[in-house]
C-alpha cells in the first residue's frame, strides 16, 4: 500500500515536471527573445557589481544609448532578412558607403535632403542587386552579399579618394544626433531608432506582408504554392536591410563629424550575432525586432562591461562568439525537443 502511494506520488511529480517543461518550451518557442532578455539582466547585475556601480551611472548609460541606434538599426534589418530565410554580409560596407556618397554629393553642392534621398536610393539599389542575383541565379545569399561586401567597401574608398571629405558646417545634425535637450540622456538618433523599431515590429506582426515574410522564411515551397510572391518578398527584405544599414551609417557619421572609409568593418558579423542571440532562427521563419534589440544591447553591455571591469578588451570577440554558439545550440536543442513532443502528441 505504501509502495503504491509512493509510486503514485512519483508519477504525479513526473507528469507535473513534463507539463512544466512543455509550458517552458511553448513560452520559449513563442518568445525566444526572452532567453536573451534574462541573460541581459544577469550580465547587467554582474557588470554593475564588477564595475563598482559605474555601468548604470548616468554618463555611462548616456554613452551606451548614444551608440545603440547605430548598431540596432543594422541588426533590425538583418533580422528581418534572416526571418525571410536570407543573409546580408554587405551591411557593414553599405553602412560606410551611404554616408560617404552623401558627403561627396554635399561637397558638390547638392542639398542635404536630396543627398539623403539619393543615398537611400543607392542603398535600395544595392539591396535590389543582392536580391536579384541571389534569386535569379539560385546563389546562396551568403556568397552574393560577401561579394557585395568587397564591392561596396572598395567603392567607399574610391569615391573618397582615400581621405575622408569634409562635411559642410550647416548640416542639420540637430535633427539626427544632437541630444534631445541639454543634459538629456538620449540623442535624437534614439527617437529615429525607436520610431523605426516600432514601425518594423508592427509591419512584421500586423500586416499581410509581415506574415508573408515569416511564411517565406519558414516554408518557402508552401508559401509559393499558396500564391505568395516569394521573389518580391525577398527582394523587398534585401532592400529594406540595406537602407537601414545606410541610414545607421549616416547617424554615426553625423555623430562623429567625419565619413571615415573604415567605419562599419566587422559590423555585419555583430549584426548577425545580435539577431541570433535575440532568438532569430538561422533557418528562417522565426525572429522579432525586439529580439534584435535585446541582442544588440547584450553585445553593447558585454563590450562596455568588459572595459569598465578592466578586463582585456581582446576577450570581447571571444565572448560574442561563445554567446552566438550558445544561442545557436540552444535554438537547435529546443527545436528538437519541440519536434519530439509534437510526434509524441500525434501518436
Amino acid at each position: 500500500m505504501t509502495t503504491g502511494v509512493l509510486l503514485c506520488g512519483v508519477g504525479r511529480r513526473t507528469i507535473a515536471s513534463d507539463m512544466l517543461m512543455k509550458r517552458f518550451l511553448k513560452v520559449y518557442l513563442d518568445k525566444p527573445e526572452l532567453a536573451g532578455l534574462a541573460l541581459l539582466i544577469i550580465l547587467i547585475v554582474l557588470f554593475q557589481i564588477k564595475s563598482n556601480g559605474v555601468l548604470l551611472s548616468f554618463e555611462n548609460i548616456r554613452g551606451i544609448m548614444g551608440l545603440l541606434p547605430e548598431m540596432a538599426l543594422v541588426a533590425i534589418g538583418v533580422t528581418i532578412l534572416m526571418i525571410c530565410g536570407e543573409f546580408d554580409l554587405s551591411v557593414g560596407s553599405v553602412f560606410a558607403l551611404m554616408p560617404m556618397s552623401m558627403a561627396v554629393m554635399l561637397n558638390d553642392g547638392i542639398p542635404f535632403s536630396l543627398s539623403l534621398l539619393l543615398g537611400l536610393l543607392i542603398c535600395a539599389f544595392i539591396g535590389l542587386i543582392n536580391g536579384y542575383i541571389t534569386l535569379q541565379f539560385s546563389i546562396p545569399s551568403f556568397i552574393t552579399t560577401l561579394g557585395m561586401l568587397f564591392i561596396a567597401r572598395s567603392l567607399t574608398i574610391v569615391i573618397s579618394g582615400g581621405f575622408p571629405p569634409l562635411l559642410p558646417d550647416d548640416l542639420p545634425t540637430w535633427l539626427f544626433t544632437d541630444y534631445i535637450w541639454q543634459g538629456a540622456i538620449l540623442r535624437v538618433s534614439f527617437l529615429w531608432f525607436a520610431l523605426i523599431a516600432i514601425l518594423t515590429a508592427a509591419f512584421l506582426s500586423l500586416t499581410n506582408f509581415g506574415n508573408w515574410i515569416r511564411a517565406v522564411g519558414g516554408f518557402n515551397e508552401a508559401a509559393a504554392s499558396m500564391g505568395i510572391p516569394v521573389r518580391r518578398v525577398k527582394i523587398v527584405c534585401f532592400m529594406l536591410c540595406s537602407m537601414l544599414a545606410g541610414f545607421a551609417g549616416l547617424l554615426q557619421v553625423l555623430r562623429l563629424g567625419s565619413p571615415l572609409p573604415s567605419i562599419g568593418e566587422g559590423l555585419e558579423l555583430q549584426a548577425v550575432a545580435a539577431a541570433v542571440i535575440g532568438g532569430t532562427a538561422l533557418a528562417g521563419g522565426i525572429g522579432t525586432v525586439f529580439g534584435a534589440i535585446i541582442g544588440t544591447l547584450l553585445i553593447r553591455t558585454i563590450d562596455n562591461g568588459l572595459v569598465l571591469s578592466r578586463v582585456d578588451a581582446n576577450w570581447f570577440k571571444f565572448a560574442i562568439g561563445m554567446l552566438t554558439m550558445f544561442a545557436v545550440i540552444a535554438n537547435a536543442w529546443m527545436g528538437k525537443i519541440s519536434r519530439k513532443i509534437k510526434v509524441e502528441a500525434h501518436k
